[in-house]
């Protein structure tokens, strides 16, 4: 929520529709007044403030608070972002502990099965990536603002592309490992 704030002051309703077109193909909201909740933390915490009246851009007889960022709000988006990505290596060394855990010929059949969802996740986006090469698109792929949703999706593409190398090589790599290990035993 807090990104699209820094993406463009808003009010409620407003980051409701931007929210279920930029993210709605990822996470879901189980109700708008998630939304509102959110708003409500985020100003408390002080990273969002109230646009004063005179600064909102719409005029209506009722006018809806618009909210825009506070720079703490932007610092701690950028530490927020950071922390995602560390959240990603940590998992990925669990993952390792976790199958080291098992042993040598335990490990072996999850990685085969890990293997296969990789495999899976890289047909997946070879398919999805020749359906928008063919003019088609998926629900909410624009995301918001056009170049911004297609860059969004660029980036997304690439990730994943490079993730699914980088894991399939990392599996040869321990299945290489494992299988040493097993042979030894």
């Amino acid at each position: 929520m807090l990104g699209l704030v820094i993406q463009r002051p808003s009010y409620g309703y407003e980051l409701v529709q931007r929210f279920e077109r930029t993210y709605g193909h990822a996470l879901e909201l189980s109700s708008p007044s998630q939304i509102y909740t959110a708003l409500d933390a985020l100003e408390r915490r002080e990273l969002i403030e109230k646009l004063p009246p005179g600064e909102t851009p719409e005029i209506s007889r009722q006018p809806k608070p618009h909210y825009r960022p506070t720079p703490l709000g932007i610092d701690s988006h950028a530490d927020w972002l950071i922390e995602q990505a560390q959240d990603e290596r940590r998992r990925s060394h669990l993952f390792a502990l976790q199958l080291a855990v098992l042993g040598p010929r335990g490990a072996l059949a999850i990685l085969e099965r890990y293997e296969q969802a990789c495999l899976k996740d890289a047909s997946d986006a070879s398919s999805r990536g020749a359906k928008r090469a063919n003019g088609e698109t998926d629900a909410g792929s624009a995301g918001e603002g056009g170049q911004v949703g297609e860059l969004a999706g660029r980036l997304s593409r690439e990730e994943q592309r490079l993730s699914v190398q980088a894991r399939l090589a990392w599996i040869g790599y321990a299945r290489r490992e494992l299988s040493t290990l097993a042979g030894k035993r």
